[in-house]
């Protein structure tokens, strides 16, 4: 096995990669990610992110301030306390928590219905500051990058359905930080670092194995809510619970627990955990085409909690399934006086009123929404604003980005920016090149490699010498009938060569192409 201290100048004269000294575990690795850009990285994808898995928790800031004051307790400790550390509790009810590059930590509302102390809570934290302060997340970029020669951005599938694989442009990069997963090494490192930070901010590092040891049982029991956030990054196993009974061995018991602080500041959210029960059972019935039991359940929730926006946000998707537009409009307005800094409602207003022919009115929230969420419907409708106003570029510009997503409304998207580009660019898309028959006669065919019809297409046929000059060309000819996607067409140049080898002397160029009606 090739060392790390040896094989990292290699790669360093390569140019490729530098070494440095994990902040951490203190030992050498491969940097190609500097800290700067790490910092770069998560500021530049943590509110996109937290807008894609349901956005922030505001109805109790008291809650989110507790959080961050335990967060940066354990971040004090840390081996990296530079790190611009921030730490958000989100609207979802997944239990789940992640960490980006840079010290950019999210907290799901749903795990913090499953904890019982502060001192776990200050594990969960601790095990996520431990991923960025050792550059996890970075190193599996430089994974990605080494292995691939770029680094590829995954289409993050949102927390509501309804956007799955919707997620558009760099916002996509945070749905590959947030959803990965991370090796054995990875997590147990976490886990040994995370207790490590508990002791030494004054917590009991029992709770991490006690909290280890919940989640194993959970796992075992097929919790889908579970087996869905949390254990699909970070997996459990009794292997870890053993390595954690290790290392407390070694760090030794005592220190704060905080069951009581911890009940005191999660009891108004435990108090509403019937309604967002509720919301979610209404989302799912709604999936299932049940408005009526969705209804009945959205308005649970709000008798419950009536400040919370998705609720009313829950009650627009229903009329606007029901096609009540103005119905729909007033839920979702409701909803954004209720949080405007949410990209969901203003989405789904453009949806509104671009299907009411308000087109005007919907390109203003659709421009609203994807600043805060760039997503596919966001940008195809753009796109199809710009196009029925006759500006080409930009349109093809919004169909693009909406075509980055892999999705139904992706490939819609792309089709319709094929079919602005094709007549502009069409060589982009109809590779072209020289064939001769039995007979010698060579024809221009054209290849149709886009997934739309042609029409017409029009070519010329240049011919070259052995030294690469040009010393002819035929005139414009025309491909009639029509190429359907994937096929070819052709037509007769009037030119015949006695040998197959001489047709590396023609070339055909497509000067233009129609699409078919």
């Amino acid at each position: 096995m090739i060392k790390k201290s040896i094989l990292c100048p290699l790669i360093v004269s390569a140019g490729l990669l530098a070494c440095g000294v994990n902040p951490v575990t203190k030992e050498r690795e491969f940097q190609f990610v500097s800290q700067d850009k790490e910092i770069q990285i998560g500021q530049q994808n943590y509110s996109p992110a937290r807008q894609s898995q349901g956005g922030d928790y505001t109805l109790d800031p008291e809650l989110t301030r507790y959080v961050q004051q335990v967060g940066q307790r354990l971040a004090a400790v840390s081996d990296r306390p530079d790190l611009p550390y921030e730490f958000v509790v989100l609207n979802d009810s997944v239990p789940n928590a992640w960490a980006m590059p840079g010290g950019k930590i999210a907290f799901n509302r749903g795990l913090l219905y499953e904890l019982n102390s502060e001192a776990e809570l200050a594990a969960v934290l601790g095990h996520e500051i431990v991923h960025a302060a050792a550059r996890h997340g970075a190193k599996g970029m430089e994974r990605g990058i080494f292995m691939q020669g770029a680094m590829l951005a995954v289409g993050l599938a949102t927390r509501d359905s309804n956007y799955a694989n919707l997620v558009v442009g760099g916002a996509q990069l945070g749905g590959q930080l947030i959803t990965s997963k991370y090796g054995r090494e990875a997590e147990s490192e976490a886990d040994h670092y995370g207790m490590k930070y508990m002791k030494l901010a004054g917590y009991d590092p029992a709770a991490a194995v006690t909290l280890q040891e919940t989640f194993v049982r959970l796992s075992q029991g097929k919790r889908q809510d579970f087996l869905s956030g949390l254990f699909a990054s970070h997996p459990p196993s009794q292997e870890r619970v053993d390595l954690n009974e290790k290392t407390l061995a070694g760090l030794g018991t005592g220190g704060e627990m905080g069951k009581e602080i911890y009940a005191q500041k999660v009891a108004k959210l435990m108090a509403t955990r019937e309604a967002y029960k509720a919301y979610d059972e209404g989302k799912e019935a709604l999936q299932k085409g049940d408005t009526e039991k969705a209804k009945t359940l959205a308005k649970k929730a709000i008798s419950i909690e009536p400040r919370e926006a998705r609720f009313q946000e829950l009650l627009g998707d229903i009329a606007l399934t029901k096609k009540n537009t103005t119905e729909a409009l007033a839920f979702y307005d409701k909803a954004i006086q209720m949080q405007p800094d949410y990209f969901k409602p203003y989405v789904q207003s453009g949806i509104a009123l671009f299907n009411a022919g308000k087109k005007e009115q919907a390109e203003s929230f659709l421009k609203k929404a994807n600043a805060l969420l760039p997503t596919a419907p966001g940008y195809a409708l753009l796109g199809q604003i710009a196009e029925g106003r006759g500006e080409t570029a930009l349109a093809l510009q919004h169909y693009q980005l909406a075509a980055s997503s892999d999705s139904e409304i992706g490939k819609e998207a792309a089709a319709r920016a094929m079919r602005l580009d094709l007549p502009r660019n069409p060589g982009r898309y109809l590779p072209a090149g020289p064939l001769a028959d039995d007979t010698g006669m060579v024809y221009a065919a054209v290849q149709n490699n886009s997934n739309v019809p042609v029409g017409r297409v029009q070519v010329r046929m240049l011919q070259y010498d052995s030294r690469g000059r040009m010393v002819n060309q035929t005139r414009s000819m025309l491909i009639t009938g029509g190429i359907a996607p994937g096929r070819r067409g052709s037509v007769a140049t009037g030119v015949r060569i006695i040998d197959q080898a001489d047709l590396q002397f023609f070339r055909v160029v497509v000067e233009g192409a129609e699409l078919a009606n």
